[in-house]
């Protein structure tokens, strides 16, 4: 296979690219917004056993037990900082599978090649493309050597589809089929060498126009997740009404509301499974971190 004449192709300027780069923005797709640590630890303040540790402790001090109450409310400090970690540890390991899809591209500028990041191709940049690289953004090929590209990212086929230079006409922009002249954002080169002219970044590429169509749909909960919220939503229920039982039946029998308060509480955290929701994030915190790796 005859290699590509890279002389005759000189690219943009490094400081025309800078411009192109702030007028049109970096070349990545927008990421949902991250909670943060206050909104992680709101989430966590409505959870019910937070709630009754808070409520435990609570009773513990207005009964003098000093000890009692600040070991309950260390419990709750345990729990706020475990929950953070793992949230924190989640959203990080999904930004590292982000950056993996954002792959670096070797672009020729001022006449020499050069390695960037994917999110710094601009518009009327040159890609050289070989096997094994991934497409940094849509681009019209102006020269190859027996270039194949695997399109099934956009177009679910396996089989991978030819590519020829573009010649008069460039036909319609569209993924699929043998002998066009277009690359797309995100597919994979699995034979040859190119030489392509980026025509669109970001939002602008056939990549882009899924996500954004992909921002329209509404995010629902998985299955797993409401069937585990049903479940212990229906327990909590349970656990709520044996507290009511607890608390009225020992301060009518006893007298001494104050320990029936507490006997009800200490019961309902028994009986809430709170372990279950706190399992099922934990494991899926750490395959999120395994695939990242």
């Amino acid at each position: 296979m005859p290699p590509l004449d890279l002389a005759r192709f000189t690219g943009l300027s490094s400081e025309e690219a800078q411009l192109r780069l702030l007028s049109d923005g970096p070349n990545e797709l927008p990421s949902r917004e991250t909670r943060g640590i206050i909104g992680i630890i709101l989430d966590v303040i409505r959870e019910p056993m937070f709630l009754l540790l808070v409520g435990a402790g609570s009773v513990y001090f207005i009964l003098g037990d000093i000890e009692e109450g600040a070991l309950l409310l260390s419990f709750v400090l345990v729990i706020i900082c475990i929950t953070v970690y793992q949230e924190r540890k989640t959203e990080r390991a999904l930004e590292a599978l982000r950056n993996l899809s954002s792959p670096r591209a070797l672009v020729i500028r001022d006449g020499q090649l050069v390695r960037i990041a994917g999110r710094d191709v601009v518009r009327g940049d040159l890609l050289f493309t070989s096997e094994g690289d991934r497409i940094a953004a849509d681009s019209l090929l102006l020269a190859s050597t027996n270039l194949s590209v695997d399109e099934s990212l956009l177009t679910g086929e396996s089989v991978p589809v030819r590519k020829l230079p573009a010649e008069g006409t460039t036909g319609e922009r569209r993924p699929g089929g043998d002998d066009q002249p277009w690359l797309y954002s995100g597919t994979l080169v699995v034979q040859g060498q190119g030489v392509a002219e980026v025509v669109s970044t970001g939002m602008h590429t056939r990549m882009g126009e899924i996500g954004k169509a992909l921002q329209t749909v509404n995010q629902e909960e998985t299955r797993l997740h409401s069937e585990t919220a049903h479940i212990v939503r229906s327990i909590a229920f349970i656990g709520l009404f044996l507290f009511l039982v607890v608390v009225i039946v020992y301060g009518l029998t006893r007298g001494d509301w104050l320990h029936g308060l507490l006997a009800g509480i200490t019961l309902a955290m028994a009986i809430l499974p709170e372990e279950f929701p706190v399992v099922l994030t934990v494991f899926l915190a750490l395959g999120a971190w395994r695939l990242s790796k």
